[in-house]
């Protein structure tokens, strides 16, 4: 991977996660409890805006997944706030993993890959039916993912659901990403072929 690349990964990291671990930061500052969640969601309301602004000014484009992401944290953290009820922006993973999940399948079935319009440039080479796969099991992983956040919302206290949602939810999706390489390589990914970095994993 060539230098500027490298960059514009970790900035892509950095951006997409960032606002994550401002919330989960910002609630074991401000102390458990009500207070605690008000202050964290404010927080993550104002490290999206600010993580949106670097994407832009850095990365030069943002992904139409993250733009979703932070108008529904911006959203739901709005209700949390005026209502100051905690249970809204728990509730805003399960909207994005289940929107997710629906488009994806919508495009399965009508054998147009919604995501080979949003990460073309970051797989080159995939043919038709490893975007299809791709899509596939990434609706497959949003819809357990929005069953796994309604479980952990329900019977978790938010300092546990806050811990699993940060550290628990991320490792999985990288790690499920990564488990996703073997059949996009069998699928002609060619790696060795230059492509361009975007911001792409929604911002949860």
């Amino acid at each position: 991977m060539s230098e500027p690349a490298q960059k514009g990964s970790s900035w892509t990291l950095l951006l997409d996660y960032g606002p994550l671990l401002v919330f989960f930061i910002a609630y074991k500052m401000a102390g458990s409890g009500l207070q605690g969640s008000l202050v964290a969601t404010l927080a993550f309301m104002v490290a999206v805006i600010v993580s949106i602004a670097i994407g832009l000014a850095v990365l030069k484009r943002v992904s139409p997944m993250v733009w979703v992401s932070t108008v529904l944290i911006l959203g739901f953290g709005g209700i949390t706030l005026y209502l100051r009820d905690p249970r809204f922006i728990q509730m805003k993973p399960t909207v994005i993993y289940v929107g997710f999940a629906v488009l994806l399948g919508a495009g399965l079935f009508r054998g147009k890959p919604l995501l080979k319009w949003l990460f073309g440039p970051v797989f080159p080479g995939l043919t038709h039916e490893g975007w299809m796969k791709l899509s596939r099991n990434w609706a497959l992983f949003f819809a357990a993912l929005a069953v796994a956040n309604e479980v952990m919302r329900a019977y978790l206290t938010f300092d546990t659901w806050l811990t699993l949602k940060v550290w628990g939810v991320t490792v999985i999706s990288l790690v499920f990403a990564v488990a996703n390489m073997p059949m996009l390589l069998r699928h002609g990914l060619d790696p060795e072929k230059k492509s361009e970095v975007v911001t792409d994993t929604p911002v949860e």
